[in-house]
């Protein structure tokens, strides 16, 4: 996979933030590198030995790293050696294209807000993760789903905006319908956030805005809307919502199909069209989530990924890179004119830090697709 300029895509992971170890990470990593894109890993040199003899795979020396249980903005700014903070800095240093870590999600926003920085007129990058459809072509992108977990009506105007711009450029959707998360479809349902928020949209001529959405239609197969914004508190717990219920529906029908003998008959019938579902709503089908409005790319991956997950983390990074994602994005931002005078006209709003704008220390780890 080549990048813009014509070079091989190289992308840092971050292989000591999976939980499966060397075990997930060895098998993925050659299956991204078979498709061509280059990794440098950084990790055990003596754990992923076997990854030495993979033409375009390197391994970068590696012992330290940030748990899910360390505040993120403190561990990133006094452990530079960590394996997801030197994984970002050599996306900063130009040595790497993109990002992408199955580890702490505090820490990975965090290390790549830092090292990456916000595009210019973006006030707050959100956390984007596809939300696979069984029978539907194209996954439906749902930002914020954890970076913010308090938000303002001009956040979400922007969150609309950088979730088109990557529908269209790395999920080939032409003129993304984007829709705001509410309890009604009618225009002044909701909170006063997205009250305001759906007025300003409505008068945006950048992207097609297609109104309110109702969670009960976020899955639906003949949805509408290709994009769904929402700000982080809500997108995380519908997010968990969603796969906790995939996981409790899943295992119901296996009981059911296990009860007698009749059932066990057509459970067997059954078994291989419940295998391709289970196969359409499985995190690692997608990779990861991805950190938008920032100057690089970088994919936040599910802890327990497989060897799956992990190599989708991968393309999905090195993607971003070759269908010019963050370029396509600051343009789209540039011509809708959602920038600085907006930030201004809405005043500064709290944050962690400043240099993040995120609540990167807000906990909260979004489990389906990242």
């Amino acid at each position: 996979m080549r990048a813009p300029g014509g070079e091989r895509i190289t992308v840092a992971f971050d292989a000591l933030g999976a939980e499966g170890g060397p075990d997930v990470v060895i098998p993925g990593v050659r299956a991204a590198a078979e498709d061509g894109i280059a990794v440098r890993v950084f990790g055990s040199p003596s754990a992923l030995e076997p990854l030495g003899s993979i033409d375009g795979v390197e391994v970068v020396a590696c012992e330290e790293v940030i748990g899910n249980d360390e505040e993120p903005v403190r561990a990133v700014r006094g452990r530079p050696g960590a394996s997801i903070v030197r994984a970002a800095a050599d996306v900063a240093a130009g040595d790497s294209h993109a990002l992408a870590s199955p580890g702490s999600t505090g820490a990975t926003m965090t290390a790549a807000l830092f090292a990456l920085k916000r595009i210019r007129s973006v006030q707050r990058p959100a956390l984007a993760v596809q939300l696979p459809v069984p029978g539907r072509e194209s996954p439906v992108l749902m930002l914020d789903v954890g970076a913010n977990t308090e938000a303002r009506a001009s956040h979400l105007v922007q969150f609309a905006h950088l979730g088109s711009a990557f529908s269209e450029s790395v999920l080939g959707v032409e003129r993304p319908r984007v829709a705001l998360l509410s309890i009604g479809e009618e225009a002044k349902k909701g909170t006063q956030l997205v009250v305001d928020a759906h007025e300003a949209l409505a008068g945006s001529s950048a992207i097609d805005f297609a109104g309110n959405v109702e969670g009960r239609d976020l899955l639906e197969v003949e949805g509408e809307v290709d994009v769904v914004v929402t700000d982080g508190f809500t997108g995380n717990v519908v997010l968990k919502t969603i796969e906790g219920t995939a996981g409790a529906v899943g295992s119901a029908v296996g009981r059911a199909a296990r009860s007698n003998p009749m059932a066990m008959a057509g459970g067997l019938l059954l078994k291989p069209a419940l295998g391709s579902l289970r196969s359409s709503i499985d995190p690692d089908g997608t990779g990861g989530a991805i950190l938008l409005g920032l100057r690089g790319v970088a994919v936040v991956g599910h802890g327990s990924s497989g060897p799956e997950g992990v190599a989708n983390q991968i393309r999905v990074a090195a993607r971003a890179v070759a269908e010019r994602a963050v370029e396509r994005t600051e343009e789209l931002i540039k011509r809708s004119g959602v920038g600085r005078a907006e930030q201004r006209r809405s005043a500064a709003a709290p944050t962690v830090a400043d240099e993040t704008a995120v609540d990167a220390g807000s906990g909260g780890e979004p489990e389906a697709g990242s």
